[in-house]
């Protein structure tokens, strides 16, 4: 599957703005996630792109998040990319990330929140004004974007990448798609 025919698939799947934009914001983090380690940017572009396609028919039944994904990407994805979208919802399928692919995605889909809500309280509301220092101090206020796993973005030091050049590669990805996600 090419990224034109997954953001179609998206858009028939999903139609909240915001859960589409969650999903362009982590597909950007993989992207550069994958070209730090030089691996596939279109591969790990595409789980992050695709990893919430389930959300908007799971939100009320989690148990059931990314296994209904798998039943709408079967046979359009290769398998490998599926398991990768399941495991981030681990807590609910009991099947732990475990390639660095599948752990970038944890962590992917963690920092995203947080990076967005950094923009957010920014005066502007722009990722242009949000710096790693920031990203860093924010992470540190557990009461700040509650929702944001810090264990779940902390699986970046798994696969080899510190705490602060993943906060990097992450803003870095995020303010490459700024103006997609109206930020």
């Amino acid at each position: 599957m090419i990224r034109s025919e997954a953001l179609d698939l998206v858009k028939k799947h999903v139609s909240k703005k915001n859960v589409i934009y969650h999903m362009l914001a982590v597909e950007a983090i993989m992207r550069y996630t994958a070209r730090h380690f030089g691996e596939s940017e279109e591969t790990w572009g595409l789980i992050g792109l695709l990893h919430d396609i389930d959300y908007e028919k799971t939100e009320s039944t989690p148990e059931k998040h990314s296994l209904l994904a798998e039943e709408i990407l079967k046979d359009r994805i290769p398998d490998e990319l599926v398991r990768a979208i399941k495991t981030h919802n681990h807590k609910h399928t009991g099947l732990l990330p475990e390639t660095r692919m599948e752990k970038a995605l944890s962590a992917c889909d963690a920092i995203s929140g947080l990076i967005i809500a950094c923009a957010l309280v920014m005066p502007s509301k722009k990722l242009a004004d949000v710096k790693v220092e920031t990203v860093a101090k924010k992470f540190k206020d557990k009461d700040f974007a509650r929702g944001a796993d810090r264990e779940r973005i902390l699986v970046c030091e798994e696969i080899g990448i510190p705490r602060e050049r993943f906060f990097e590669i992450a803003l870095s990805g995020l303010k490459n798609v700024a103006s997609e996600i109206e930020l």
